[in-house]
């Protein structure tokens, strides 16, 4: 098991540490309910430098990344960053990332903790085509989230650079916290806004340190990936190995606005095949019509009590205090405000479908 930089300090804040994806990680400090609250309205500050981190570099870059990914990498200019997932052979997907670009024939991938060591494999296996310069930079690597509402006014004195003008999907590198070169990047997983802080793991003490003396008079707080969870639920954003995997695709997943079928990428023909003669299920999203909580596994009923999916996530939403979850479906099933029901033990629950995301904010 890993410890991230910085392990000591969570537990010194009183986090319960969970092993997560082959790392130690702060799952919750003071609550789930509380910490999700603290991001929705104030803000909140997640370690989750677990995450993979990629750097792609070199002529051959470009053509490399437009293979292995689904979205179209040449449309990023220089502080773009872009939402995309690598394809694999047999519809399903390897991975869901982002792709900063960096400079000119440099890209930066953050993936999937659990998947770094698959990622790495897949796409070094392509890159013998290409001969793009690949370095694994995930175990010198920090990732904070600094996530709410109050994020861009609280960290604004951390740095010479205009927050507020950083648009979502955008990021910029510069000085923050006292240390030079981080990548500020107006990317999240919680729909509150706010940014996430690249920086080498001998930097991260001194950020975090910094961001809670800056935050302090912002309610600030130390968030665990319990409530990261049921915040990105909340938005409907997919989670690798509940909603997306190996066995589903990018179009059974409503990803189809990052399957750009300009180019040609893995997997790209047969995906383009069953986007045109329209996938037989659908990932949806629910809520409870009544009390209950959907959890992860979940049996998905029709009204005769026949088996038509599972449950691939599901919470009691903080806000909403509603059951939500997203499943899989047959495409009958799919449109909003379709009845369906989940089995919660020996009772079958009414749900109907509806459109994301949950939390409108």
């Amino acid at each position: 098991m890993k410890n991230i930089a910085l392990n000591n300090l969570h537990i010194s804040l009183g986090a319960k540490m969970v092993p997560f994806a082959g790392y130690n990680m702060p799952v919750q400090y003071e609550g789930v309910t509380a910490e999700h609250i603290t991001v929705r309205e104030a803000v909140g500050v997640f370690d989750v430098s677990h995450m993979g981190e990629f750097l792609v570099s070199g002529k051959n870059a470009l053509p490399l990344l437009q293979k292995v990914t689904s979205n179209d990498v040449s449309k990023l200019a220089i502080g773009d960053a872009q939402y995309s997932c690598f394809p694999n052979t047999e519809n399903g997907i390897v991975d869901d990332l982002i792709c900063y670009k960096i400079k000119e024939e440099q890209y930066l991938l953050v993936v999937n903790a659990s998947n770094i060591e698959k990622d790495w494999n897949w796409i070094s296996k392509y890159n013998k085509e290409f001969g793009a310069d690949l370095r694994d930079l995930s175990d010198d690597y920090s990732l904070l989230a600094i996530q709410g509402p109050k994020a861009v006014e609280a960290m604004q004195s951390l740095t010479s650079l205009d927050l507020a003008a950083i648009p979502f999907y955008k990021f910029k590198v510069g000085d923050f916290a006292g240390i030079k070169n981080v990548i500020i990047s107006a990317t999240g997983y919680t729909g509150s806004g706010g940014f996430e802080i690249y920086c080498k793991n001998s930097e991260v003490e001194q950020i975090w340190n910094t961001v809670f003396e800056a935050g302090a008079n912002f309610g600030i707080k130390p968030i665990g990936l319990a409530a990261r969870d049921t915040l990105r639920l909340e938005m409907g954003y997919c989670l690798y190995g509940n909603d997306i995997d190996d066995t589903t695709s990018p179009i059974e997943a409503g990803l189809g606005w990052i399957t750009k079928f300009t180019k040609d990428f893995v997997n790209a023909e047969a995906l383009a095949k069953q986007k045109e003669e329209k996938p037989q299920k659908k990932l949806v999203a629910f809520q409870l019509d009544e009390r209950g909580i959907p959890r992860h596994g979940y049996d998905i009923v029709d009204v005769n009590g026949n088996c038509i999916g599972n449950v691939t996530s599901g919470t009691m939403s903080p806000c909403l205090q509603k059951g939500i979850g997203m499943g899989y479906v047959p495409t009958a099933f799919a449109k909003s405000g379709t009845q369906i029901y989940i089995q919660v033990r020996k009772k079958a629950i009414p749900a109907t479908v509806v459109k994301l995301p949950f939390y409108k904010g």
